[in-house]
């Protein structure tokens, strides 16, 4: 009798994970945040206390995936509309080489060593550091590399920087601003010169490589 229903729990608690994995929404398993993470390892210890302990009612187990369920989609919401919030739940990219210069600030602050770099390096495919531009540490841990081009726009120097977010959900991005030589002033006239005048209307907003605009609107307008 306690083999058909440990078999009947693990048959039912499989298809229930698969449903509440499918509503906290579609993350390959390396882009999981430490929230992620964290949640998944909680929802699976719950799994295994109620197929392991038969005698304990199963509903124990779900109202706490329940829970868990609920606060992942939750948090999810809030990061969609606060960026100060995405930033605490699922933290921020570090740039670690900046147009190729290693910046050890931040990887000091990230605890992150040269033989974590060389490693992540290798594993992009590029054996030298002076290949690199552009090298950014994830959230997720995983590193984005963007390699020097051959020939670089000496008159541009804007135009060998990765797509910054120049406004995101309707704010200004002063830092990245800073980092392409423009000014707040110089971005309103930009993008009022293209017919945007509200940036509270712009959800992202990044400058090309080619010097274009990309821009998208938030989907209520």
């Amino acid at each position: 009798m306690e083999i058909g229903i440990i078999l009947f729990r693990t048959l039912f608690i499989y298809f229930i994970i698969i449903i509440v994995f499918r509503l906290m929404g579609k993350r390959e398993i390396g882009q999981l945040s430490i929230v992620d993470f964290v949640v998944s390892i909680m929802i699976a210890e719950m799994a295994v206390i109620s197929i392991e302990s038969p005698e304990k009612p199963m509903m124990q187990s779900l109202l706490g995936i329940g829970v868990l369920l609920i606060l992942q989609v939750f948090f999810a919401f809030v990061s969609l509309k606060s960026e100060k919030m995405r930033h605490i739940i699922d933290g921020k990219p570090s740039v670690i080489i900046d147009r190729g210069q290693i910046d050890e600030t931040q990887m000091k602050k990230q605890r992150y060593n040269f033989d974590d770099l060389l490693i992540q390096l290798r594993e992009n495919g590029v054996n030298k550091i002076s290949d690199v531009e552009f090298a950014i540490l994830e959230p997720t841990g995983k590193l984005s590399v963007i390699k020097k081009e051959e020939e670089e726009n000496e008159d541009d120097p804007g135009s060998n920087l990765f797509p910054l977010p120049l406004v995101l959900d309707g704010k200004i991005q002063e830092q990245h601003l800073k980092r392409l030589g423009k000014t707040e002033l110089w971005l309103r006239q930009e993008l009022k010169k293209l017919g945007f005048r509200d940036l509270k209307k712009i959800s992202f907003c990044s400058l090309e490589a080619d010097g274009i605009f990309f821009i998208d609107l938030t989907e209520d307008d």
